[in-house]
């Protein structure tokens, strides 16, 4: 009996599971070869590209590429680095010489500089940043010197596995209800009030202060993820804003019951649909 692959529905496989014994497709991410078949390695969902076949795990580490979005917190303070840990399977770093000085400053890094590191990103601080280059131990090289990455101010963070942030044209959007997210490609997703803009010099607590509507906007938006991530649907703006409207019947914490993330979710992917 011979193992056929579905293309009309996706299948779910665990390791040493076969998943065809067709021949002439290609051995992707999360397969082996077994004689004449082609086996799962890991537990998840098959993808089909036409001749390439690869398997999507329900949980793994984050695997960078160069170019990805990611969202992370600063670990350590080194000679010209940070270490920041980015749910990847090492420590990324972000060099002294990869980051845009106070009001986008572009010159040589001198050694006072590197004595004020601390002033500029300290251990516990979160930042997005734009993956560089890739090591040969898989470790990543960040760079923020594009005035749209830097250090983060207020705002929730939630983590999600990285294989369900879907990859995009652009991971950093203004919804229309009023708050801005980060889809990190690492699976960290930043939520932050739209209309207030971060200034890294404020520290005074009424600059620090979001008011209660803006909380009340990011709490649901936040709870909203969370139900997609619970239902294993993949996110990017359009099923995060379907879902946040989906959602306004209800209050922000009665959207943490299983049955409410369940309708919620199911009616966002019809809204998608339509």
């Amino acid at each position: 009996m011979s193992a056929r692959l579905d293309y009309a529905s996706p299948k779910v496989v665990t390791p040493g599971e076969v998943i065809t014994r067709e021949i002439g497709f290609m051995r992707g991410h999360g397969t082996y070869s077994d004689e004449d078949k082609l086996v799962a390695s890991v537990a998840g969902v098959v993808e089909r590209v036409n001749k390439l076949i690869c398997v999507r795990p329900f949980k793994t580490r984050y695997n960078g590429e160069i170019g990805d979005v990611v969202v992370g917190r600063v670990i350590e303070v080194q000679q010209k680095r940070w270490k920041i840990e980015t749910f990847s399977r090492l420590d990324s770093v972000l060099l002294l010489s990869s980051i845009n000085l106070p009001g986008g400053i572009l010159r040589r890094r001198s050694a006072q500089d590197e004595l004020m590191m601390r002033e500029l990103l300290k251990e516990g601080d979160l930042i997005s940043a734009e993956v560089q280059q890739v090591f040969s131990d898989g470790a990543l090289s960040l760079h923020t010197r594009s005035m749209k990455y830097g250090k983060l101010g207020k705002g929730i963070l939630v983590q999600v596995s990285p294989s369900l942030v879907k990859r995009c044209k652009n991971h950093m959007h203004n919804l229309l209800c009023g708050a801005s997210i980060i889809l990190g490609n690492n699976g960290y997703i930043w939520i932050s009030p739209s209309a207030v803009e971060h200034d890294p010099s404020s520290t005074t607590m009424e600059e620090q202060l979001v008011a209660r509507e803006d909380r009340e906007i990011m709490g649901r938006l936040r709870n909203c993820i969370v139900a997609l991530a619970e239902q294993k649907v993949l996110l990017y703006d359009t099923s995060i804003q379907y879902t946040y409207d989906t959602s306004l019947k209800y209050e922000v914490k009665e959207l943490l019951n299983p049955d409410v993330m369940k309708e919620i979710t199911e009616t966002a992917q019809q809204m998608e649909t339509e």
